[in-house]
């Protein structure tokens, strides 16, 4: 009997609903809908909330242009699945100012002219207010010098070399850098 002959007595797949039900607290606002299983938090992010300033850069978070806060932490969301995140809080760049006033972050890159085509400016800002976060909750990077360290849990101070360490996920092709360091040295002063 050949190939093709076995393959006729075979039921077709049934069909699975690969949708679910969830709800997402986004900037300060809790939504319930129904995504695919396949979709991910930056596409939610964009097409279901109209949120643009997370983009798509790379789409395979080597880039950072994607980088939000999922409950406080910052993560690139074009590995996350929305599916997963049910429940969670998620802040994206248009939900760290305060009203009218912009997140401090926010003022910095702006006043330091940190940023110049701006395509990357979203994430890195979602990022530095992650890494501050972190640094502050004592996380230490790969250069953190163990010795100047404040104990185990205690804040890890931001040196210009601590800065660009914890950075090195966000990458800018305009070569705004320098500018970025020192938006975030202000708001560490």
């Amino acid at each position: 009997m050949d190939s093709l002959a076995l393959g006729a007595d075979l039921e077709p797949e049934p069909v699975v609903d690969e949708h679910s039900t969830v709800t997402l607290n986004v900037n300060g606002d809790p939504t319930t809908l129904t995504v695919d299983h396949r979709t991910t938090v930056l596409e939610t992010l964009r097409e279901s909330f109209g949120l643009t300033g997370a983009k798509k850069g790379c789409d395979h978070g080597q880039c950072g242009a994607c980088t939000v806060l999922v409950d406080g932490r910052r993560v690139n969301s074009c590995l996350l699945l929305a599916v997963a995140q049910d429940g969670a809080t998620i802040t994206t760049v248009e939900g760290l100012a305060d009203g009218g006033n912009l997140h401090p972050v926010q003022r910095a890159f702006v006043e330091r002219d940190a940023l110049q085509c701006g395509f990357c400016t979203p994430g890195q800002i979602c990022s530095v207010v992650g890494m501050l976060r972190e640094a502050a909750d004592g996380h230490r990077s790969h250069v953190t010098d163990p010795d100047a360290a404040t104990g185990p849990g205690g804040p890890v101070a931001l040196a210009a070399d601590e800065i660009r360490e914890r950075m090195s996920g966000n990458l800018c092709r305009c070569g705004a850098y320098p500018r970025i360091v020192e938006a975030i040295e202000d708001v560490i002063e």
